[in-house]
């Protein structure tokens, strides 16, 4: 798989709703995943991490919001009350993370992980990041490490992660059992969905690529590439009718897609 089919795949996940905390874990407190306070006895919370965390709070809200450059001074000023947060952290880590900066959003990452070593969500992240970087080997061991934990909430997330990247990294059959996993763990999942089903394509495999998008493409969930997809597959499988009728989606639903401009053009195999 190439650069531009990972940006596709990333793209992909962003625009069926996986916003970026879902897609990279959440920064702020999440049922269930413990920070390091939580850890052992639970314990109430400083002063000062009261105030960082409400500092912090503020930080993914402008992070959510796009407004990069305000969520790191939030997080600066939240590590300036207590620079033992490991929250902060992860989320400094995320926002380098979209700078593209990813020296400076390892370094956050590792911090992070050695005030709360134990903590699912910062090594999914880790991982992520590492296998954006080509690290594959290095970006299974954290995704490992994350699925490890117990009562860890995002398993179906990593596997789902950790299978886009041993796709890229063209461990095919590694991918395969990932993304089961992730489908296994939730089968509402769709970028869990396309993703099986483009490995299918990819392998040729187009009896199974088609069970996962046939699911997905009949949902408000599918997009324009989804549907591209499995125009593509329904093709392969010489069922025309099937294929014109997600032809005909794609013109209602995305007319102003490149996928809908492809289908115009009739260019399947590009």
């Amino acid at each position: 798989m190439n650069h531009t089919d990972f940006r596709l795949i990333l793209l992909v996940l962003l625009s069926m709703g996986l916003i970026w905390a879902g897609l990279s874990g959440c920064a702020s407190n999440s049922p269930g995943w413990n920070t390091a306070d939580d850890l052992g006895s639970q314990v109430e919370e400083s002063d000062a991490r009261k105030r960082a965390r409400l500092r912090l709070q503020l930080a993914t809200g402008y992070f959510e919001q796009g407004q990069t450059s305000v969520a790191l001074e939030e997080v600066r000023l939240a590590l300036q009350i207590d620079s033992g947060f490991a929250d902060a952290f992860n989320l400094r880590g995320l926002i380098y993370m979209r700078l593209n900066e990813s020296r400076q959003a390892e370094d956050n990452f590792k911090r992070a992980l050695s005030l709360n070593p134990k903590d699912p969500n910062t090594a999914h992240n880790l991982g992520w990041l590492l296998c954006q970087t080509n690290r594959f080997p290095e970006a299974n061991q954290w995704f490992a490490q994350a699925l490890h934990q117990p009562g860890y909430a995002g398993r179906s997330k990593t596997h789902l992660t950790q299978g886009m990247c041993q796709m890229r990294a063209g461990n095919n059959a590694e991918a395969e059992a990932s993304l089961m996993r992730s489908y296994d763990l939730d089968a509402s999942n769709p970028a869990t969905a396309y993703n099986l089903g483009l490995l299918m394509f990819q392998r040729g495999q187009w009896k199974s690529a088609q069970t996962y998008l046939k699911r997905l493409n009949s949902s408000t969930l599918a997009n324009a590439e989804s549907l591209w997809l499995g125009i593509k597959v329904e093709r392969r499988l010489e069922q025309m009718e099937a294929a014109n009728l997600l032809g005909e989606q794609l013109r209602k639903r995305f007319p102003q897609s490149v996928e809908f401009s492809a289908w115009l053009r009739g260019a399947y195999d590009e």
